[in-house]
């Protein structure tokens, strides 16, 4: 198999001039470009080549190529068959060592384990990051059990998911409040059920707030539901993150998982009970 490598000399800038920019300037472009770049190979896992990263970052080549070679240098990408550029090695390395010792991640497993095994559904931990939320970690079903493509890193809108509206009540306590959340950005609708209006949004929060649990019946994904609780990882009033059990709706309907919030309640334990 042809083996085919561009060769960075050891002086290769990774930063490039702004016309008028001072020096400053000039190295947080380059910053800029470098992270760029290592964003769009995350998308490509079976590679990437030169022409096409060029096409979708928008930048010249010879710019490219420079952070390409920064990020060769550090470990971050590779450069495998054919040219084609990968995540580096150390990069994944980072990565799952970050991920692993993460203290909320780590006392979340047991938790999200026994909810996977319990109710033969996907069960997730997540926090909110301004109007999404981000999946810290996961756990599948038993094996041979249809699986949800949820990733542990990605992302989804808040108020079209339990986990979010479980954060967003502890944050959104009035209309004005979620109509200046919402700002000038309309909410994304996924699904006819999502919730598109500060009305809407501001009174399914109100009775989260009454019940203790939040729930998406299929606003984020047609057939699957989910019933998410917050949890107190790291505050003992605010709450870290918040717990899910996603459901196909063949297989558990939203109402056996309402039916089973004290069980869920009761495996989360201290985590999920606030500290005044």
């Amino acid at each position: 198999m042809e083996h085919r490598q561009m060769h960075d000399g050891p002086s290769a800038p990774v930063t490039e001039e702004v016309a008028g920019g001072d020096g400053d300037a000039a190295r947080l472009v380059g910053s800029d470009r470098v992270l760029a770049v290592l964003k769009e190979l995350a998308r490509y896992p079976d590679g990437v080549g030169l022409e096409e990263l060029t096409r979708v970052v928008g930048s010249p080549k010879p710019t490219v190529h420079r952070a390409l070679g920064a990020l060769r240098r550090a470990g971050l990408a590779d450069q495998g068959a054919r040219g084609r550029y990968v995540l580096g090695d150390e990069f994944l390395r980072m990565a799952f060592a970050h991920h692993e010792d993460r203290p909320e991640h780590v006392r979340m497993r047991p938790v999200l384990d026994a909810l996977a095994d319990r109710f033969g559904e996907t069960a997730h931990y997540a926090v909110l990051d301004g109007r999404e939320v981000v999946y810290r970690a996961k756990v599948d079903p038993p094996e041979g059990a249809v699986r949800l493509t949820s990733t542990v890193g990605g992302r989804n809108p808040a108020h079209a998911t339990a986990v979010g509206k479980a954060l967003l009540a502890h944050r959104l306590t009035s209309v004005a409040e979620v109509e200046a959340w919402i700002g000038e950005t309309p909410l994304v609708r996924h699904t006819p059920r999502t919730l598109s209006t500060a009305a809407d949004l501001y009174e399914d929060l109100r009775v989260t707030r009454d019940l203790g649990y939040a729930v998406d019946d299929q606003e984020n994904e047609a057939g699957v539901n989910c019933l998410a609780l917050p949890v107190y990882a790291t505050s003992p009033t605010t709450p870290s993150g918040a717990v899910s059990v996603s459901a196909l709706t063949y297989r558990t309907p939203l109402r056996t998982l309402v039916e089973a919030v004290d069980e869920i309640r009761e495996l989360l334990g201290p985590l999920g009970e606030p500290h005044r």
